[in-house]
């Protein structure tokens, strides 16, 4: 079986799909590995270190003769046209924001796995891409507004007197917000924590941060271990009691998101000309809508002398580790996928395929993804 690691077109994206660690072990397992020259050049994985994994060197034009072609993000469609009838493609393809990508797919009759659908249970934990990228983008988080604050982090104590330490909210407790709590903690902050889900106060706890308790008549825990989306009584309500910590805060770091849905709005425009000049917000939900009502993807806004950060794609601003984890979870997945004697097996019956198969055989599987394209038709 023939696998093709293009190089990432997406502006701004660093990351690599698989690694020479992870080339090597698909060329263990029996399959033929083509790279295309420099997709490992902005994640520091040169081309000698690939072709030195085994891996042979190819251009573009490789996609059309893969059986499987390794991704991070979504190829733009007429790349994705090249494929051939019956071969997968495999990486984070964002189906909501790509429904000319998946309409491609379909009409090529290729199949697709996208892998933010891969469920969450414990035989997938090692293909948890979702995860491993979000942890990376929650410490990074952390550095950004320490960069751009104008005081200390940590408490210090000097011959000139004594300087408090920052005041950090952290606004959703999913591996994203445990990183930046870890990271801040780790900083000398101080770490207050937010979040729908009761279930989460002990992890928050563990990590040294202040669990900020609200008035909970319903748990906001979805399927999977991911939040669900809430009522707007209890946003407000959320937003009122939140935003008295706000006012007090330093640092603001918001990573809420509900699995194909737009973020909800945790940070109001009101709240934030609540909080103190010189304070930092940076919304890691910038690319699905944004938690904080005044944040802009990939860009910098000031409001009232609060500096509000967007930084899309924040995993790729550590592309060495982040690709290192992202080609393993890659790499697990394929493990999944291909039999002892090197051909590629999709199983429609087990949870793993089942939940994350976007397209296959013509059919846009995702149900999400199909209701969405049958808007798109009819209007």
């Amino acid at each position: 079986m023939k696998v093709f690691v293009p190089k990432e077109r997406r502006p701004g994206e660093t990351r690599v799909a698989a690694t020479p660690e992870t080339v090597k072990k698909m060329i263990k397992q029996g399959l033929v590995v083509a790279v295309e020259p420099g997709a490992g050049e902005r994640s520091f994985f040169t081309d000698t270190a690939f072709t030195d994994a085994g891996a042979s060197l190819a251009e573009a034009g490789a996609w059309g003769d893969a059986d499987l072609v390794l991704t991070v993000g979504a190829p733009p469609p007429d790349a994705a046209a090249r494929l051939k009838n019956g071969a997968l493609l495999v990486g984070l393809l964002a189906p909501h924001h790509n429904l000319d990508l998946v309409r491609t797919l379909a009409d090529r009759k290729a199949s697709s796995i996208a892998m933010e659908l891969v469920p969450r249970i414990s035989r997938a934990q090692g293909m948890d891409a979702l995860s491993s990228q979000a942890s990376i983008a929650g410490y990074k988080a952390v550095l950004l507004a320490a960069n751009r604050l104008p005081k200390y982090l940590p408490l210090l104590m000097t011959a000139a007197g004594t300087i408090p330490p920052a005041k950090v909210v952290v606004m959703g407790a999913g591996v994203a917000g445990l990183q930046a709590i870890a990271t801040a903690k780790r900083l000398g902050a101080q770490v207050e924590v937010s979040d729908i889900r009761p279930a989460v106060k002990e992890q928050v706890e563990s990590l040294g941060g202040k669990f900020i308790e609200l008035p909970m008549e319903e748990t906001g825990e979805g399927a999977g271990g991911y939040a669900k989306e809430m009522g707007e009584d209890f946003l407000r309500r959320q937003r009122e009691i939140v935003g008295r910590h706000l006012a007090a805060a330093d640092v603001v770091i918001t990573t809420a998101l509900v699995p194909g849905k737009k973020a909800p709005t945790l940070v109001t425009e009101a709240m934030v000309a609540g909080m103190k000049n010189g304070s930092v917000i940076v919304d890691l939900a910038v690319e699905q809508g944004g938690n904080c009502e005044l944040s802009r993807s990939g860009e910098e806004v000031v409001a009232g002398g609060v500096l509000i950060l967007g930084p899309p794609n924040l995993a790729a601003d550590m592309p060495h580790d982040a690709s290192t984890l992202y080609a393993r979870n890659v790499l697990a997945l394929v493990r999944e996928l291909v039999a002892e004697d090197g051909s590629l097996t999709l199983d429609l019956g087990d949870e793993i395929v089942d939940g994350a198969l976007l397209t296959h055989q013509g059919e846009v599987r995702h149900a999400a993804t199909a209701e969405s394209l049958g808007k798109v038709t009819a209007s």
